[in-house]
C-alpha cells in the first residue's frame, strides 16, 4: 500500500501559466458535483478534510494540484453536470479542461468517480467519451460499495462496463471512502501509470 506522509494543495489553477511545471506525474480526478470526490481524495491520502467539500456544488471552476509526498499530484478537476452552472461558465469550464487534457504531458491517467449504486449518468458518459478523445488512459471509480451489498457488487460492476463502454486497458474498481476498502487495489492501479 501507498502511505503518504506529505501531501499539499500547491495551486487552485484558473490559467496554464499557474500550472506546477515540476514534470511530475499528475493525475486527473472527476466526477459529477455530489459523486463524493472530495471524499476519495482525503480517504486516499488519509487525510480528513484536505479536499474541501465545496457547499456549492460546481463552484470549484480551479484546477487543484495536490503534491503527495514529492512524487506526484493529484488534479481535482472542477465537478461538471451541475444545472445551476451558466452557460458561460460552462464553456469556460470546457476551454479549460479541453486546454489541460490535450496539451498536458504530466498527465498520465484519469480517473473517473461514478456510484455503484446506479448506472452512470449522462455526464458521466461524456466525461468518459472525452478522456477517450484525448487517448487518456482511465481509470474508472465505482464508489460507495459499502451500501451494495456483497453479492450484488458483481453485477453492478458489470452494468457500469456496459454503459460506459469501457476500453480494453482501462480499469474499474470498486472503493468506498466510508471503510476505505478498495484502497490498496486504487493505488496499485494508479502505481502502474507512474
Amino acid at each position: 500500500t501507498m502511505k503518504v506522509n506529505q501531501v499539499e494543495l500547491v495551486i487552485s489553477a484558473v490559467k496554464q501559466e499557474q500550472y506546477p511545471n515540476d514534470m511530475l506525474p499528475e493525475i486527473a480526478l472527476a466526477g459529477r458535483s455530489n459523486v463524493g470526490k472530495s471524499s476519495f481524495i482525503n480517504r486516499m491520502i488519509q487525510r480528513k478534510n484536505m479536499a474541501r467539500t465545496s457547499s456549492k456544488p460546481g463552484k470549484t471552476q480551479t484546477l487543484n494540484f495536490y503534491l503527495i509526498n514529492e512524487m506526484l499530484y493529484f488534479v481535482d478537476v472542477p465537478g461538471y453536470g451541475y444545472a445551476k452552472v451558466s452557460n458561460k461558465e460552462r464553456q469556460a469550464w470546457g476551454k479549460m479542461m479541453e486546454q489541460y487534457f490535450s496539451t498536458r504531458k504530466q498527465l498520465k491517467l484519469a480517473i473517473l468517480i461514478v456510484d455503484l449504486r446506479h448506472k452512470p449518468t449522462e455526464d458521466d458518459l461524456l466525461m468518459y467519451d472525452f478522456f477517450k478523445h484525448y487517448e487518456i488512459p482511465t481509470l474508472v471509480i465505482a464508489t460507495k460499495m459499502d451500501k451494495v451489498p456483497k453479492t450484488k457488487r458483481p453485477s453492478h460492476l458489470k452494468k457500469i462496463k456496459e454503459e460506459l463502454d469501457l476500453e480494453a486497458g482501462d480499469i474499474l474498481l470498486p472503493f468506498s471512502s466510508e471503510t476505505g476498502e478498495g484502497k490498496n487495489e486504487v493505488w496499485g492501479a494508479i502505481r502502474k501509470f507512474i
